[in-house]
């Protein structure tokens, strides 16, 4: 029984290994190519423009000719508030404008009847002066009577609200048969742009100089925005500008990214995550993140040549799309991707592989070592201990 005991200490992998047995794992190629190193962070999608609407005049709201998510363009019609009070102020400083210009017209008649007498020294020369000034006293009755009626043609155009932009008017906040009061700070419709659209995100200092020379270089760089999963890709845009100031509270600075968003995945206010390429590394040896494993800091792979697996050191570099660039492996060489904790150097490898389209694993002969016909017989040796 004691005995029994000291054999059960032994781990399943060294039992397996000194037996003979060999170790199961998925493997990964080491292959060369291009690899984007991004800058994540999140983001929050901000419109271009929001425009806030409000009366700039007092009546009542007759009509209102949007609905709620309705999509409109510029100079659309929007709300209308009764005009008669505006009409009737207007007609009245069209009609003092209409006066002030007759008694200018008489006021110049006048003027030139007694520059003729003067000519026959009929009538004193303070006569004829005198009525000059007259004359451009009501002249300059008449431009203010123009700007009266200037006026309150505005006050009238200001009954017909239309929208400032092309966007998304939100939900309705007027309805017709109410008062509004004009440069109130209750908005009667709220317009924001979604085409194109921004997304305001965040880096650190410390990435900004990096960020700043290739926007020097390459005048734009490409920022790509997913879900909140980080899944599906919403939109893909190009860095358009960086703040002008670093927060020190935090550390870092605000960019902003301009998206087409023609297809109306992005959001106002929705929080996404930002992808901001940098720089490209070329020709580089990628390899599965998955296939890396650390010892403290010191990262390593397991290799597997003639059909057993050799630890080798290596070097890590950026990470995209669950690929890693590696320095100390060539392209084409074999690592494992899994069964890391029962391999050891010169331990015997069987390996098996993901066949696309099947959620089972199933064996392959990648070496004459290892052939799945032994499987059996080490599962017997293995039933005995």
């Amino acid at each position: 029984m004691r005995r029994t005991s000291g054999s059960s200490t032994e781990s399943p992998a060294g039992r397996r290994l000194g037996a003979g047995g060999t170790v199961t794992a998925t493997t990964a190629t080491v292959r060369k190519d291009d690899l984007g190193v991004y800058l994540t962070a999140i983001g929050t999608v901000t419109p271009v423009y929001t425009v806030s609407i409000v009366s700039q005049v007092t009546g009542q709201v007759v009509a209102v000719h949007y609905r709620e998510g309705q999509l409109v363009q510029k100079d659309d019609a929007l709300i209308d508030i009764y005009p008669g009070p505006f009409e009737a102020t207007l007609k009245q400083a069209e009609g003092n404008l209409e006066k002030d210009k007759h008694l200018l017209e008489q006021q110049q008649m006048d003027l030139e009847r007694y520059r003729v007498a003067l000519s026959r020294n009929a009538i004193a020369k303070q006569q004829v002066e005198d009525q000059e000034k007259i004359v451009l006293q009501q002249q300059g009755t008449v431009k203010a009577d123009e700007g009266a009626v200037d006026f309150d043609r505005v006050q009238l155009a200001f009954c017909h609200i239309t929208s400032p932009i092309s966007g998304r008017v939100g939900l309705r906040l007027v309805d017709p048969g109410n008062v509004v009061i004009a440069n109130s700070s209750t908005a009667l419709a709220v317009v924001t742009q979604i085409q194109p659209i921004t997304v305001v995100f965040t880096i650190s200092e410390d990435n900004l100089q990096r960020v700043l020379s290739q926007m020097h270089k390459l005048q734009s760089l490409k920022v790509i925005a997913l879900d909140r999963a980080q899944m599906n890709v919403l939109a893909e845009g190009k860095l358009a500008t960086t703040d002008n100031l670093i927060d020190t509270t935090t550390g870092t600075v605000k960019l902003r990214a301009l998206f087409e968003n023609k297809n109306n995945a992005l959001f106002p206010n929705q929080f996404v995550n930002t992808r901001l390429l940098v720089d490209t590394l070329h020709n580089v040896n990628l390899v599965d993140s998955s296939a890396i494993q650390h010892n403290g800091t010191q990262a390593f792979v397991w290799v597997f040549q003639n059909g057993t697996a050799q630890i080798r050191n290596v070097t890590t570099g950026p990470t995209d799309n669950n690929m890693t660039q590696v320095d100390g492996v060539n392209p084409g060489e074999v690592v494992a991707d899994s069964s890391f904790e029962k391999l050891q150097n010169g331990a015997k490898v069987n390996v098996v592989q993901q066949m696309p389209g099947e959620p089972g694993n199933v064996p392959t002969q990648n070496s004459p070592a290892n052939p799945p016909a032994k499987q059996p017989a080490n599962q017997r040796g293995s039933s005995k201990r």
